[in-house]
């Protein structure tokens, strides 16, 4: 996309480096801030692409690092052995999540963007990112799953602060009815402003053009369609 700004930031946890990526367009004055927790590929071209199609002259996006400055996947084996490790230990996952925001908050900030004009989205493994901001009580406006894993080691002990949006393909096979009944119940305890949208005859990675794996992990660009709209939705009414 011409006229956009993609430059890296760097950011530690527990003395580990990680780098994500800001994203706007030049000469804009936004006034939304978006953190984007990418899929199991991590900070990555895909990820870059995908972050421009969200952008607009209104809004920051921050790719964040979930997995280091020196882990950039590069086959599906490596990204799930890296999605497992970092899931593996939810406590550290939940630090990153929480300075990748906190990053973004000033990177946001030094461009105009008031402190309490944030929002959380992810896709697949970032999904799962975006509800573990939501359950660990993140200051952010919303908190959106495209297509992400539902299930947790810590769920939420308190309503997230902002609503919570799950996009989800009905028939994805890495998000089973258990997984959606436990998660609604999970919301429901803590009396979460939560919404689960099932997408019929759709299966996992519905948003991603190269997903083409028939039965497992698909592009759907019409389902895609309305999910992008589903989220817009929302943030336009938190962000009003």
């Amino acid at each position: 996309m011409s006229g956009v700004i993609n430059r890296a930031v760097d950011y530690s946890v527990q003395g580990k480096s990680y780098q994500g990526q800001l994203l706007y367009q030049q000469d804009a004055t936004p006034d939304r801030a978006l953190l984007m927790a990418p899929n199991f590929l991590g900070v990555s071209e895909r990820a870059v692409a995908q972050a421009e199609k969200c952008l607009d002259e209104n809004t920051v996006i921050f790719i964040l690092d979930p997995f280091g400055a020196q882990v950039r996947p590069g086959t599906l084996q490596e990204a799930m052995d890296a999605m497992a490790a970092a899931r593996a230990d939810s406590e550290l996952l939940r630090q990153v999540l929480l300075a990748a925001l906190a990053t973004l908050r000033e990177e946001a900030g030094a461009l105009g963007v008031a402190a309490d004009r944030l929002a959380v989205f992810g896709f697949c493994f970032g999904g799962a990112c975006a509800l573990e901001l939501a359950r660990c009580g993140a200051d952010a406006r919303a908190f959106i799953s495209f297509h992400g894993l539902l299930s947790t080691r810590q769920p939420a002990t308190a309503a997230p602060v902002g609503p919570v949006l799950v996009l989800n393909g009905a028939d994805d096979p890495m998000v089973t009815a258990e997984d959606r009944q436990a998660f609604m119940a999970e919301m429901d305890a803590v009396k979460a402003d939560w919404t689960l949208v099932n997408y019929g005859a759709t299966v996992h990675s519905f948003t991603d053009p190269n997903a083409n794996v028939p039965g497992r992990s698909m592009y759907n660009p019409t389902v895609a369609r309305r999910a992008f709209a589903a989220m817009a939705d929302l943030l336009d009414e938190v962000l009003a």
